[in-house]
């Protein structure tokens, strides 16, 4: 592939991706598409009831992929399995992000693939793996040239992108011709889902889903001679100009960042170029979450886990905290700033709840967003004495804290680069963790089976192999 600087990303990406997917066979959102039994504690009867797995199986074809989380027990055709397992990537707000647009391009881009490789079989890992760099990188390098005002103005950015990375992902695996590739993009772009409305309801989650389903589609159609416009991202009328219409010099953005405009001697290398160079690989600014929630709150989490291990070692009592001031980027109060979540749903999008559960807890795993901490008095209690201010000069992933105890004493915590980003990236351990805690309930004594092929699946001879025991 040539690709071995990076080959440890990609695995990382398999992993981290493959885990959240697996691990959400158990969140409430799931349950109302997924056909199995086990759910968290929380999970409401009422959720359970609006109709699971019989929701879409109507429209069901031939069974022939599998879903993750059933070690392919349970399969269904390709498209509904790109969707329903794009959905499972998204349910707990665990899953990859490409900092510099908030995109988490592994999940439509995976899913699709993951349909397909066993759909069609034969598919190598290292094809695999190339198929997903490319659908990652078309995705990324589209939404840097409608980011920001594209993201501002109401869309969601992962799924808007989401469905041309996964077509042309698709259109790599499946060694499809140019004008047959070009043809995907455009059914692809044609399809635009995703509003941010949705953020806080089980919708955003469907959003991933469809962009993988959409993508894989796209390729499919094309595939058979479908057609599209030759000129469906940059025209006129097409995806950039339509999505990006509050943004100037659209069309120079997209040349740049697509690299039309990019000098031809400029080396590209798996090295990090600087942030404003559109040569760069965008897979190499992807970052790994570890909690479970917008990623904007991550810097308050570290911040106040760290605190809370301060607080244990010095004798400290969080309940004994008179008030907690953060100063964080505007983004953060924009995005998750539910003063009272009622659920764990809309604690994921609080970072007040997530203050608290870094003080209370040291850390913020799964566990802390279920609703009944969420609801729990000492847990609001300590929300209560949080608030936060809009700093424009701090960065996405930075944020300064300031505890002020009931005997005046005062505590702080600059967090320049959260835990997860890419200067403070998560190390193998801390994701090979991440996928144990998620994958155990539902994968027992074969987690670590799964865990060691997600790490080697450079080197398997059939993708779809893969499946039967995830």
């Amino acid at each position: 592939m040539g690709f071995k600087p990076a080959s440890l990303s990609l695995l990382i990406e398999i992993l981290d991706g493959y885990g959240y997917g697996t691990a959400s066979v158990l969140g409430k959102r799931s349950q109302i598409f997924r056909p199995t039994t086990r759910c968290y504690p929380s999970c409401c009867e009422k959720l359970l009831q609006l109709g699971r797995y019989t929701s879409l199986s109507p429209f069901f074809g031939a069974a022939t992929t599998s879903l993750l989380g059933h070690k392919g027990s349970r399969r269904v055709d390709a498209q509904h399995a790109a969707l329903l397992n794009g959905i499972a990537s998204h349910v707990h707000d665990y899953d990859d992000t490409h900092l510099d647009t908030i995109i988490h391009p592994t999940g439509p881009v995976a899913s699709a693939l993951l349909a397909i490789a066993e759909w069609k079989g034969g598919f190598s890992g290292k094809d695999f793996l190339l198929a997903l760099v490319v659908g990652i990188e078309a995705e990324c390098k589209v939404g840097l040239a409608v980011w920001p005002e594209h993201y501002d103005v109401g869309w969601h950015i992962t799924s808007t992108t989401g469905s041309i990375g996964a077509a042309a992902a698709v259109a790599k695996l499946l060694q499809l011709p140019v004008d047959q590739t070009t043809h995907a993009l455009g059914i692809a772009a044609t399809q635009v889902v995703g509003l941010r409305e949705m953020f806080g309801s089980h919708t955003k989650s469907f959003h991933p889903g469809r962009a993988a389903q959409n993508g894989l589609m796209a390729a499919i159609l094309a595939q058979g001679g479908y057609t599209s416009s030759e000129q469906a991202l940059e025209a006129k009328r097409g995806w950039a100009n339509v999505v990006g219409a509050t943004k100037s010099d659209i069309a120079g953005s997209l040349a740049k960042w697509l690299g039309t405009k990019n000098s031809q001697d400029q080396e590209q290398t798996f090295g990090l170029p600087a942030k404003e160079q559109p040569g760069r690989w965008e897979i190499l600014r992807n970052s790994f979450k570890p909690f479970p929630c917008g990623i904007v709150i991550h810097p308050i989490i570290d911040a106040c886990s760290q605190l809370h291990r301060d607080m244990s070692s010095s004798g400290l009592d969080v309940k004994d905290i008179k008030s907690v001031h953060a100063r964080v980027h505007p983004l953060v109060l924009e995005l998750t700033g539910k003063k009272k979540p009622k659920d764990g749903l809309e604690g994921k999008f609080s970072v007040y709840h997530g203050a608290a559960i870094g003080l209370m807890y040291g850390k913020g795993t799964p566990s802390q967003y279920e609703d009944h901490v969420v609801q729990d008095s000492e847990v609001i209690a300590i929300r209560e004495r949080v608030d936060a201010e809009a700093d424009g000069n701090l960065g996405a992933d930075e944020a300064i804290l300031t505890i002020t105890m009931n005997n005046g004493k005062v505590l702080e915590k600059h967090v320049e680069h959260a835990v997860g980003s890419v200067e403070v990236p998560m190390n193998d351990e801390m994701l090979r963790q991440k996928f144990e805690d998620q994958c155990t309930g539902i994968l027992g004594d074969s987690t670590k089976d799964a865990s060691d092929a997600c790490w080697n699946i450079e080197n398997a001879k059939d993708v779809a192999e893969l499946v039967k025991i995830l």
